[in-house]
């Protein structure tokens, strides 16, 4: 397969002279700017202004000293990929040569164009067997597709990254792939559930009203859909906290359960495996937060909100009687979604 080795246009640009008349505006907008912030702090408390010329929707994986930078675009692709591993029971090894590849051959993009008639996200050509032009540009096909070959390769675990792509891809620059190699493997310990709390995004929080009525499953029209989504992309898992018409006690008062806008997802008995799986899932919701309208994460003592938090902050469960972890969501991964 050839390689598509660069999406990026280059950018040319005049510097803009500035005329007395032009600083004289500048000014005038800086004392603009700093009158609002002030009338606003004014307000608000300083930890719920939220200035949106500071604020960038993205996404932040960090593995010991060494982070990268996503955007809401590529979180998507990059939790897909990791979660098809997941489901298949691939080791992490599996995502991150995938991830190295999706990196190099499309920046981790769904892409509908490339060099001849590569498509999709792995930059997969139909006229080479990949399947249909509409196949390869489905992200869980085209991940898939991919898997299937990488499967194939004798002994790919032990290989390096670049080595093993390359038996997959067939690319005519095949050294390309280890450019990806750091942060491919940061993306796959986080997003596998291996590195815990180390996948966040910032998201605005700015949700449309959806439909309160209740579905078949008791939930909303809109927290359905994340349990189909969490079932498509992880398998068969326990899922809890909903009724057909609606769930009325076992939660704390005040809890999205009790609107059906509330999921849990089991991860019994609490051990170091399952945390794993747990934060595989708890990460994957984060990462699509956008596109699902998920508005709380809370797993394992942390959790994290739309519009608000830039990292997984300490979970204290309010006082009440029962098994602390539970209490603390240490068995569970619990999601709800935007009212």
């Amino acid at each position: 397969m050839d390689l598509r080795t660069s999406i990026t246009a280059a950018r040319e640009f005049r510097p803009l002279r500035q005329t007395g008349r032009m600083k004289r505006l500048v000014a005038a907008l800086v004392g603009v700017v700093a009158i609002a912030t002030v009338v606003v702090v004014s307000f608000r408390s300083l930890d719920e202004v939220r200035l949106p010329f500071f604020d960038r929707e993205g996404c932040t994986a960090t593995v010991g000293d060494r982070s990268v930078e996503l955007s809401l675009e590529q979180a998507e692709h990059a939790s897909l990929i990791a979660a098809i591993a997941v489901q298949r029971g691939l080791p992490a090894r599996a995502a991150s040569i995938a991830l190295a590849t999706a990196y190099q051959e499309s920046d981790l993009q769904n892409l509908g164009y490339g060099d001849r008639d590569s498509l999709g996200l792995f930059q997969q050509r139909p006229s080479q067997g990949w399947g249909s032009a509409q196949q390869v540009q489905d992200p869980t096909y085209a991940t898939n597709a991919f898997y299937d070959a990488l499967a194939k390769v004798s002994g790919y675990e032990q290989l390096e990254i670049t080595v093993a792509a390359q038996e997959v891809q067939r690319s005519g620059f095949p050294e390309a792939y280890a450019d990806h190699e750091d942060d491919a493997r940061v993306l796959a310990s986080a997003l596998t559930g291996h590195s815990r709390h180390a996948f966040v995004c910032r998201v605005d929080g700015e949700v449309d009203a959806a439909d309160a009525a209740l579905v078949a499953s008791g939930l909303t029209a809109r927290a359905d859909a994340v349990r189909v989504d969490v079932l498509d992309r992880f398998g068969a898992l326990p899922l809890g906290g909903f009724a057909p018409g609606g769930v009325r006690d076992g939660h704390m008062a005040g809890s999205t359960h009790y609107d059906g806008r509330a999921v849990d997802v089991f991860f019994r008995p609490i051990n170091d495996a399952n945390k794993t799986r747990g934060w595989a899932l708890a990460q994957y919701l984060v990462a699509n937060a956008e596109r699902l309208d998920v508005q709380t994460v809370i797993f394992d003592a942390r959790i994290w909100r739309a519009g608000r938090d830039d990292s997984w902050r300490r979970y204290d469960p309010p006082s009440r009687s029962g098994d602390r972890d539970i209490l603390e969501h240490r068995d569970h991964v619990h999601v709800d979604v935007f009212a």
